[in-house]
């Protein structure tokens, strides 16, 4: 897991307010995320309301309208004052959250790319269906050897599931509710995404652009192995992948050069 115990607070079971269960390692911090913005929106939300009451209720002779035009530098210096603390306290607190989250964590490739373990999966996203291809035992992608599924794909539980996503058509988003991960499927372009599972299980994936009309239809599942029931899955899918490969087949040879959009 990356060096980022330090920055935030420790994880709470089920913290999200309304969210999917969490089953990945890390989604607790984008809970936190969400909880802190409804904090701080419900409490703007109560002071303005009580502002409102206030000038509603409180006003008649004994408490005479003051009209201002809001040009004097007492106004200006009030206003800005307000401003700058939603700002720097609210949008600061959680635009450096953010960013450090994303450093460390969900943009944190780096890392994930160099742990001995990790699995790397490309999704080929098209109307209406999610296409998967994981590389082989020769570690190449676009191999007789790949894994191939469609709407079906299966991960490890307890090491970094890294995705390289793309679209042949139009936008589509891969999306994990429970793994707390969404990323664009972009024609013409190759975004990336990952998480690491701490459960096993199926999990749903959903397409959370509109698409076209069957655009309801997109659906996988993600389904969670312990790490040594998964090296086997993958022993014995590669195996069946290969029997069933057709080199003249060139639609179902759809890959693309890993390094190439790593970027670590």
């Amino acid at each position: 897991m990356p060096p980022f115990h330090h920055l935030l607070a420790a994880p709470l079971e089920g913290s999200g307010w309304g969210m999917p269960h969490d089953a990945s390692l890390d989604g607790w911090r984008i809970d936190d995320l969400i909880n802190e913005t409804s904090v701080f929106v419900i409490l703007l939300f109560a002071i303005m309301v009580a502002w409102m009451l206030w000038a509603c209720f409180f006003h008649g002779e004994r408490h005479p309208a003051r009209y201002d035009h809001g040009t004097s530098r007492r106004s200006i210096a009030v206003a800005l004052g307000i401003a700058a603390a939603i700002f720097f306290v609210v949008d600061g607190h959680l635009f450096l959250n953010s960013v450090l989250v994303w450093k460390h964590v969900f943009g944190n490739f780096a890392w994930a790319e160099t742990q001995k373990e990790t699995v790397r999966i490309e999704i080929n996203a098209h109307q209406w269906a999610w296409a998967a291809r994981y590389a082989g035992p020769d570690g190449k992608f676009g191999t007789q050897d790949d894994i191939v599924t469609l709407n079906d794909i299966t991960v490890p539980q307890g090491v970094p599931v890294i995705f390289q996503v793309a679209s042949t058509d139009v936008l589509h988003s891969f999306n994990i509710p429970n793994m707390r991960v969404k990323m664009d499927a972009v024609p013409g372009m190759v975004n990336r995404v990952w998480f690491t599972a701490k459960e096993t299980g199926q999990f749903d994936i959903g397409c959370a652009q509109h698409c076209g009309a069957n655009h309801y239809k997109m659906r996988g599942v993600l389904t969670v192995l312990p790490l040594e029931e998964w090296k086997r899955w993958a022993e014995v899918a590669s195996a069946n992948s290969a029997r069933a490969y057709d080199a003249e087949d060139k639609d179902a040879q759809w890959a693309w050069d890993w390094e190439k959009h790593a970027r670590i």
